[in-house]
């Protein structure tokens, strides 16, 4: 074992993991521009993008799931109908493959087809680490939420339209997302259920002219989760970093499909290991737990990097929310599980760096806020809630590896 790369005394490093550890906090993700999906990722127009591991049949794609492609193959124009997109989906006309698997992170039930805009974030000192994500839908019938709808069409429309001619105008080079990042620690945000002071900062660095799109300016203004989309790509390209390293544990993908949740290791680069996903644990209002579609979204991603439910201690706001849906060791878990301080945080003492070596070491595991969404695909999201992941995931990838 060697001691931890920031010198805070940690001693049970593996080897193994050290030098994947070592990249991942050299990382540095920026957005760095805006491409369409079929030019940024080479996506092919019979292929859709969705959250977490791969399904193992159309039978068992969800309902919010099957939603979000129906409405993404009308707004390609494959389709003249929901009804006609659906049965292109079962019949295996159109393929849906999980988007981590082509660097791209979706959050909740939401999906990515060849034509809608994608966040170009790269690490600045790595050209050739590039990670990507759609432009969050915001308040409205966006499509993480797994509806299917006229509206839900004609937002999607709108933001693949409107307001990516904006904000691609406005768009100043080279954001360093660690910095907003850094921001919203300091400001309240969890960085993942929470991300106020960091979409004010974001929008606070476009360029003047935004102010010329009322509309768009007005949107941004009301959306305080515009910046999570970013925070997540940020989050895989500080994963990708630690990505294909011999023997190395370190966690480099991690999502839900609403029916298994998964993660990838840095030894074995495109390989999920899965278990089935149990619902979040929240409050759902007026509705029963039995409408709770299991755990769903790429944005574990920002959970399993030191963010959201991780960093609960650096939000009030959100730990109040939570409330006893908050594990007791909620505020022990950084420290028991992440490796090492990132400098790019100063005195926040911010930890990162996952390996299933550590988990299954602790015999804890990390925590995940994520909205809870109706498996029936017709209320959308039922509120948020806490999915901690099983140890035995942790376990199995570890024995994959051979310890």
């Amino acid at each position: 074992m060697e001691e931890s790369i920031d010198g805070t005394g940690m001693t049970n490093i593996d080897p193994r993991d050290h030098g994947a550890l070592k990249k991942m906090l050299q990382a540095r993700p920026v957005w760095d521009s805006n491409e369409l999906a079929a030019n940024a990722i080479g996506l092919d127009d019979s292929v859709i993008l969705h959250a977490g591991p791969p399904f193992n049949s159309t039978n068992e794609i969800p309902e919010p799931v099957m939603n979000s492609a129906a409405v993404a193959l009308v707004f390609e124009k494959h389709a003249d109908d929901f009804d006609t997109a659906r049965a292109m989906i079962r019949s295996g006309e159109i393929r849906l493959q999980p988007a981590q698997n082509h660097s791209t992170v979706v959050p909740l039930a939401g999906v990515v087809s060849a034509s809608m805009w994608l966040h170009k974030i790269i690490d600045a000192n790595d050209p050739n680490n590039v990670t990507y994500s759609p432009l969050n839908g915001g308040n409205g019938p966006a499509m993480r939420l797994g509806l299917c709808s006229e509206s839900a069409l004609s937002h999607l429309r709108w933001i693949n339209q409107e307001l990516i001619e904006a904000v691609d105008l406005c768009q100043d080079d080279h954001i360093d997302l660690l910095d907003i990042a850094k921001i919203a620690l300091e400001n309240d945000d969890d960085c993942h259920g929470r991300t106020i002071a960091a979409t004010h900062e974001l929008v606070n660095r476009l360029k003047p002219a935004i102010d010329g799109y009322a509309e768009q300016k007005r949107f941004l203004n009301d959306s305080p989760s515009f910046a999570l989309n970013h925070l997540m790509a940020a989050s895989k390209c500080l994963m990708l970093a630690a990505d294909a390293q011999s023997g190395s544990g370190m966690v480099t993908a991690a999502g839900g499909n609403g029916v298994r949740t998964g993660i990838q290791v840095s030894n074995e680069p495109g390989n999920w290991i899965t278990e089935s996903a149990a619902s979040p644990e929240g409050d759902l209002g007026e509705f029963p737990k039995s409408r709770a579609l299991g755990a769903i979204g790429d944005s574990a991603v920002v959970d399993m990097i030191g963010f959201g439910a991780m960093a609960v201690a650096y939000s009030n706001p959100q730990r109040e929310m939570f409330g006893t849906y908050l594990p007791d060791d909620a505020d022990e878990l950084p420290y028991k599980l992440l490796l090492s301080v990132h400098d790019a945080f100063s005195a926040l003492e911010f930890r990162t760096g996952l390996s299933v070596r550590t988990v299954v070491a602790e015999k804890t595991t990390p925590i995940v806020s994520l909205g809870v969404i109706d498996r029936e695909g017709i209320a959308g999201r039922l509120g948020g809630g806490i999915f901690r992941y099983p140890l035995s995931l942790f376990q199995s990838a570890l024995d994959s590896i051979g310890r």
